[in-house]
C-alpha cells in the first residue's frame, strides 16, 4: 500500500451465532467482499440441496445446477407439477427467506463498496444478478463511511405528514410500472409483481425517514399502506378484480415488508443522492421490456384422478357428452372463476367436435383420438375467458384475460380394474404467460385442478346411477 492509499476501514467479524444471525437477516452492518461470496455460496448450496432432494423424492425426477440458476424457474415449476400439490407451496415459502437475504446482503454490500445502496436491487435482474453477484464479491470495501449506524439520525416529529407524503410518493412507482409493464408491453412478469411492491414500498419507507427516523414497525405500515392504496386504486379504475388482486396478496404483502425494511435502512444508513433513487426506478421498466421480450411460457399438464364403482363401458358414455352440471357451485366458482356446465359432441370418432361450455364461454375441442372405451383426447381451438373479474363495475377486461393463460389440449383416461371399477384421469395441458411461473402455477394449476375434480365427480355421479 502506498502512502497516498487510504486505509480500508477495520471490519468486525462476527464471533457468535446472533453475531452471523445479525449479519443474514439484518439491515444495518456492512457487509464485505468476503462475507457476501461465502454467505452468498453457502445459501446457494443448501437452497438448491435442498429444493433437489424434495424434488427427487416427491416428484422422482432430477433436479439439475443448470436448472436452478434458470432465471424463469421453468423448469422447477415443471417438475414440481409431478409432486404433491402441497409441496410449490412449501418451495414458494421456503424462497423468502433467501430473496430477503440476497436483497438485504447485496444493498448493504454496495454501499460497503461505496456506491449507492439503490444499486444493490439489481440482485432481482435475471442474468444481470449473476454478473452483480460476481462484481460484489471481488470489489473491496470503500474507506469512506457510506453505512453509518441508524442512532445518528434524528427522532421523528410531524409523522402524519411524513406518512401522507411517503405513501403517495411509493404510489407514484407503482404507477408508473403499471403502465409500462401492463399497458405498453402487457407483460406480467417478475418486474411487476416482485421487483414493483419491493420499489414501492421501499420508496415509501425511505422517503418517511429520510429526515426523520421511525419505528420499523412504523416504516412496515407505511409500505404496506402504499401497496393497499395501490390496489384500492386499481378497483376504483376498473383495471383489475377482487381475485386477480387476492391471489397477488400473498407476494405483495411478505415483499411489502422487505421493502420498507430497506427503505429505512437506506435513508438512516446512507446518504445517497436522490437521483440514485430515481435511477433505480426507471430500471423497472427496463427489466418489463427485456422480460417480454425472453420470457416464453413453458406448457404444463395438470391430472386429476377418481375411482368409479361402474364398468368403462358405462363411464365412456358420460365422458363423451353429459347434462347440464349441479348448479350449487363452490365459491371460488362464484367468485368469477370459470365454471364448467355442460358438454357435447357433434359427430363420432377422431374428427369430431366436443363443446364444453362454461360459465365465461363455450370451448371448442376437436377430437384427436377416440379409442372407446379407453381414451378420449382432445386439442383446445377456442376457448373463453379463464374468469368474470369480481369489480364494482361491470365488463372490466384487464390485459391478463387475453392469452395469458391458454389451454392447449386434454385428454380422458379409463382405465378397467380388477373389481369392475374404473380409474378416470382427466388431464390438460396448458401455458400460462404470467411470471414467476413458480408462483403464478400454483394458482392455475389449483384451479385447473378444482375444474377437473366438478367434471370428474359430475361424470361419477351420473355413470354410478347409470350401474345402478
Amino acid at each position: 500500500m502506498t502512502a497516498q492509499e487510504p486505509a480500508a476501514p477495520v471490519r468486525n467479524r462476527p464471533t457468535r451465532f446472533a453475531d452471523w444471525l445479525r449479519l443474514i437477516f439484518g439491515v444495518s452492518q456492512r457487509v464485505t467482499r468476503g462475507q457476501y461470496a461465502g454467505v452468498g455460496i453457502t445459501l446457494m448450496a443448501l437452497k438448491y440441496a435442498v429444493e433437489a432432494l424434495a424434488i427427487w423424492y416427491f416428484a422422482s425426477a432430477t433436479y439439475m445446477p443448470w436448472d436452478f440458476i434458470n432465471p424463469l424457474l421453468s423448469a422447477r415449476t415443471q417438475l414440481l407439477a409431478q409432486a404433491p400439490e402441497w409441496l410449490a407451496w412449501a418451495m414458494f415459502v421456503w424462497s423468502l427467506p433467501f430473496l430477503w437475504i440476497a436483497l438485504s446482503m447485496s444493498v448493504r454490500r454496495v454501499a460497503d463498496a461505496g456506491h449507492s445502496p439503490w444499486a444493490g436491487f439489481l440482485v432481482l435482474i435475471p442474468i444481470i444478478n449473476l454478473g452483480f453477484m460476481a462484481a460484489m464479491c471481488g470489489e473491496p470495501s470503500s474507506a469512506d463511511e457510506t453505512w453509518t449506524p441508524a442512532a445518528r439520525m434524528p427522532r421523528g416529529h410531524n409523522q402524519p405528514r411524513d406518512a401522507v407524503l411517503a405513501v403517495f410518493a411509493g404510489f407514484a412507482v407503482g404507477g408508473v410500472m403499471m403502465a409500462v409493464s401492463v399497458f405498453l408491453f402487457e407483460n406480467y412478469g417478475a418486474a411487476l409483481f416482485i421487483g414493483t411492491p419491493l420499489l414501492m414500498s421501499a420508496t415509501a419507507a425511505y422517503v418517511y425517514n429520510r429526515q426523520h427516523a421511525y419505528s420499523r414497525s412504523s416504516s412496515m405500515a407505511v409500505g404496506i399502506a402504499c401497496l393497499a392504496l395501490a390496489c384500492v386504486a386499481l378497483l376504483l379504475f376498473a383495471l383489475e378484480g377482487v381475485v386477480c388482486i387476492a391471489m397477488a396478496m400473498p407476494t405483495l404483502i411478505p415483499t411489502g415488508a422487505m421493502g420498507a425494511l430497506l427503505g429505512k435502512a437506506i435513508a438512516e444508513g446512507a446518504r445517497p443522492r436522490q437521483s440514485d433513487l430515481m435511477a433505480a426506478v426507471f430500471v423497472l421498466p427496463l427489466v418489463a421490456a427485456v422480460e417480454a421480450y425472453v420470457a416464453q411460457p413453458v406448457e404444463r399438464v395438470v391430472t386429476s384422478t377418481v375411482e368409479i364403482d361402474a364398468p368403462a363401458p358405462a363411464v365412456w358414455e358420460r365422458v363423451v357428452s353429459f347434462p347440464d352440471l349441479p348448479a350449487e357451485r363452490a365459491w371460488y366458482f362464484r367468485w368469477g372463476i370459470a365454471c364448467p356446465e355442460r358438454a357435447r359432441i357433434v359427430g363420432h370418432g377422431a374428427g369430431a367436435v366436443r363443446y364444453c361450455e362454461f360459465t365465461t364461454g363455450e370451448f371448442v375441442e376437436p377430437i384427436t383420438a377416440w379409442d372407446e372405451p379407453r381414451r378420449l383426447a382432445f386439442d383446445v381451438t377456442d376457448q373463453p375467458d379463464p374468469m368474470f373479474e369480481l369489480s364494482p363495475y361491470r365488463g372490466i377486461r384487464p390485459p391478463h384475460l387475453d392469452h395469458h393463460l391458454r389451454s392447449q389440449r386434454g385428454e380422458f383416461a379409463l382405465e378397467s380394474l380388477p373389481d369392475g371399477r374404473t380409474r378416470l384421469v382427466g388431464r390438460t395441458w396448458y401455458t400460462i404467460n404470467m411470471f414467476p411461473q413458480a408462483y403464478w402455477t400454483l394458482w392455475s394449476d389449483l384451479l385447473i385442478h378444482r375444474i377437473h375434480q366438478r367434471v370428474l365427480a359430475h361424470i361419477q355421479d351420473l355413470a354410478e346411477s347409470d350401474a345402478e
